[in-house]
């Protein structure tokens, strides 16, 4: 396609970045429904306790772990417009699946299947055996994370591909902080929306209005996206912008395809597993953030979804502070003379000490509740800034045929990580919950030693405190646990990422 002439370069790819912020807005809107919801909405439909929570995001992270090895292969093989096309669709439609769990809760066991969303509430009500309806209901529900998995896992490797298409090594890094923003932005908007779209609707609706954003999106995706050379809006000093590095000039000899790489040879890199451990240290401490810190603020602080919401603003807006993280190494880069990946490296190491703050959250929190909204808030922050260099380390070293698997290599161990962050949290919260409160200062467990096997029953210490006992939750201690894995977990990533690979080296096609 001929290029539009001008004298001066056009900014589309600007244009694409904005789509990618948008696709990951909705993504992470999508995935924190069911974190703003299900506390207050429904737990006590279905009886749900801290573990089974776990295991349903635990095993959302192990769906979305697998289907990121595969994600990033897909894409390749797919290519950007397409493979982008399907991803959001999967998970659109995964994300809606979520408000029929209900009714399917009901009519598997009841046969009741042609109800609405309320009268299915008032069937699962009437059932005796709460087991079943537990069981059932955490089983669809995993069925509905599946589907939203196998569509989100491809997000990121559209993304990060598309951006190396459109931008040269030296901007990458700001381009991927400001579409990871996105992020920050979904998880900003989710608490302010969600929690009041299911009190006013029914949370069945939240998971519908938040799933269907992503349909919209996929018409501007098909109308706006084309390969830069071949874009119209692209003029040629833009499209030499794009492809000032060497290896970006794209193959368009049909006779000579481009080298692509099968995972045994992606895995025989140094710098593969460089990229994979530093995702698996730290990506669970974000999924961590984002899907217990609602429950955090009503376990600790006894807040609900709608008083919760202006706090949870509050500490995702502070995380937009984590745009520096794709300036700082372009300043090390243009001012300092460093090569890409020293300069992000550099900057990774300052990102890094920020979450030790976190060891500080819970203690302060006995003065104020805002004190670990803010903390947590600027360890977010520093990991979006952390994140944004660690995905740009992959089109740094790896040429873009590879970009896409490598990046679901990283994803499929970024997942893994948030499994066991995620599933450990549920248990041992409930562990906490239970075996290190005290009642009238007597332990729990000493005072009612039936529970050391049993589910507590709903609103149990609820009850004890309106009985005027003086009941102490443990549950904060549970916190503090976790709260001081995810304050470390950056500089030991840091750590052996620069023990792999100590300087630069670029993978040749």
């Amino acid at each position: 396609m001929k290029k539009e002439i001008s004298s001066k370069p056009s900014n589309f790819r600007w244009t694409i970045c904005g789509l990618l912020f948008i696709a990951t807005t909705i993504n992470y809107m999508d995935r924190q429904v069911l974190s703003l919801t299900w506390k207050d909405f429904i737990a006590p439909e279905f009886h749900w306790n801290n573990n089974d929570y776990g295991n349903i995001t635990a095993l959302f992270s192990i769906f979305y772990a697998a289907s990121m090895l595969f994600a990033g292969k897909f894409v390749d093989w797919m290519d950007t417009k397409k493979g982008f096309l399907w991803a959001i669709a999967i998970w659109s439609v995964g994300a809606c699946l979520h408000a029929f769990c209900g009714i399917a809760t009901s009519g598997i066991l009841t046969g009741n299947w042609f109800v609405g969303f309320h009268e299915s509430k008032k069937i699962i009500g009437t059932v005796d055996n709460i087991s079943t309806v537990i069981s059932t209901s955490v089983t669809l529900f995993i069925f509905a994370r599946f589907v939203l998995a196998v569509g989100e896992a491809g997000n990121f490797p559209a993304a990060i591909k598309t951006t190396a298409e459109y931008f040269p090594k030296k901007d990458r890094a700001l381009a991927t902080s400001i579409f990871n923003a996105g992020a920050t932005v979904g998880a900003l908007a989710a608490p302010v929306t969600i929690p009041f779209i299911a009190k006013s609707m029914g949370w069945e609706w939240a998971f519908i209005i938040i799933g269907a954003l992503g349909f919209v999106w996929m018409g501007l995706w098909v109308f706006y996206y084309k390969k830069p050379h071949e874009h119209h809006k692209v003029n040629e000093h833009e499209l030499t912008y794009i492809q000032q590095d060497q290896d970006d000039i794209p193959n368009t000899d049909p006779g000579t395809p481009e080298k692509t790489f099968s995972f045994r040879e992606c895995f025989s890199y140094r710098q593969t597993w460089a990229f994979a451990f530093g995702k698996f240290m730290t990506d669970g401490i974000w999924w961590f953030f984002l899907f217990w810190t609602p429950a955090y603020l009503s376990s600790v602080y006894k807040m609900d979804s709608t008083q919760s919401a202006f706090p949870l603003f509050v500490l995702y807006m502070i995380t937009l502070f984590s745009i520096i993280g794709g300036w700082l190494p372009k300043y090390f880069v243009e001012k300092k003379g460093m090569n890409a990946y020293t300069g992000r490296m550099k900057a990774m190491l300052i990102f890094a000490f920020f979450p030790l703050l976190a060891l500080l959250a819970q203690p302060l929190g006995s003065i104020t509740y805002w004190l670990p909204v803010l903390i947590i808030g600027i360890a977010g922050a520093a990991h979006q800034a952390w994140s944004a260099n660690i995905f740009s380390t992959v089109g740094d070293m790896f040429p873009k045929k590879a970009i896409a698997t490598i990046t679901g290599i990283g994803g499929m161990a970024g997942g893994i990580g948030s499994f066991l962050i995620n599933k450990s949290s549920g248990v041992l919260f409930d562990h906490a919950h239970k075996a290190w409160s005290t009642v009238d200062g007597t332990p729990l467990l000493e005072k009612y030693p039936q529970y050391i096997s049993e589910r507590l029953p709903d609103g149990f210490f609820e009850q004890l405190e309106k009985s005027g006992a003086v009941v102490v939750d443990g549950i904060d201690k549970g916190y503090m646990i976790i709260f001081s894995v995810c304050a470390i977990a950056y500089l030991i990533a840091w750590t052996v990422m620069k023990a792999l690979v100590p300087k630069y080296k670029v993978i040749k096609q």
